[in-house]
């Protein structure tokens, strides 16, 4: 019978692994609803609901070789987790295994994308979390302008955003993917299009669950509606392809989730290993 405390699929040692699970329990930075930290414990939880059979892909996730590492030890601080999210990130990647996290709050991302020589991000986000700063340098609200700064503007593309401030509006802005742009567009050709504007062939996908409508996944901390449905960020997974080097998701909030919030979670970690582990057979 399955570990309730680790993910459902994972089966094997990290030194056999091709998939590394890290749970980050942070939400030090979070004002408005607290509680992401236990999101970890609960994306876990649910992922036991799901046949591990993904009949679309013609795959048995229980035959992959997938290790759940735990959670990392945030310490008492925002540096803290910092430091050891990108130690425990680098020596997963190092090692040329494909890193999986699960936040947690949305500034996970930062200490990630540190691990890597060279990668870039698509962000699937409700918000486009690019002011300069929020009470402090590294809140939430200020991720994607910090992983800027490790990677370049011209590296990042925030996808799905339909939440921007008018701090954020008059500076200097990243190439980005509205909602709006989205319905009016399509799901595929504006994820073409945010693939296309990608500079870098490596990426890190990072998704914050608020990215996805509020009707389809309601525990989030922040909450904004006109969002994607699961099957579109479901279509996105498999559209990044092999291109696709490592994966972040956050923002589950417990306390707000009727349960379906990280069942969806779940099922995205599971479709992201689909994907990788099939175009890598394919090579």
């Amino acid at each position: 019978m399955a570990r309730s405390d680790l993910f459902a699929m994972a089966n094997s040692t990290f030194e056999e692994a091709e998939f590394v699970i890290m749970g980050v329990p942070y939400d030090g930075t979070t004002r408005l609803r607290s509680g992401t930290r236990k999101a970890p414990a609960a994306i876990r939880k649910a992922s036991n609901i799901f046949d591990p059979y993904l009949f679309e892909h013609k795959l048995d996730l229980s035959k992959v070789k997938v290790h759940d590492a735990g959670d990392v030890d945030c310490g008492s601080s925002c540096d803290d987790m910092f430091k050891a999210v990108e130690e425990k990130a680098r020596r997963i990647i190092n090692t040329g295994k494909f890193p999986i996290l699960i936040g947690g709050e949305r500034s996970i991302t930062y200490p990630l994308v540190k691990a890597y020589d060279e990668v870039g991000v698509i962000s699937i986000d409700a918000h486009l979390d690019f002011r300069s700063e929020c009470n402090m340098k590294f809140n939430h609200a200020c991720t994607m302008k910090r992983v800027a700064e490790v990677v370049g503007i011209e590296n990042i593309v925030p996808f799905g955003v339909r939440s921007i401030s008018k701090e954020e509006l008059f500076g200097e802005l990243p190439n980005y993917v509205d909602a709006y742009q989205i319905r009016e567009g399509g799901l595929d050709n504006s994820w073409k299009k945010a693939l296309n504007m990608m500079r870098r062939e490596n990426v890190l996908l990072s998704l914050d669950m608020d990215g996805i409508d509020p009707g389809f996944a309601p525990g989030t901390s922040r909450p904004e509606p006109f969002g994607l449905t699961g099957y579109e960020v479901k279509r996105c997974i498999d559209m990044v392809g092999d291109r696709l080097v490592g994966f972040d998701i956050s923002e589950v909030l417990p306390s707000h989730d009727p349960g379906a919030t990280a069942a969806l979670a779940a099922r995205f970690i599971m479709e992201v290993i689909a994907i990788v582990h099939t175009r890598r057979g394919e090579k």
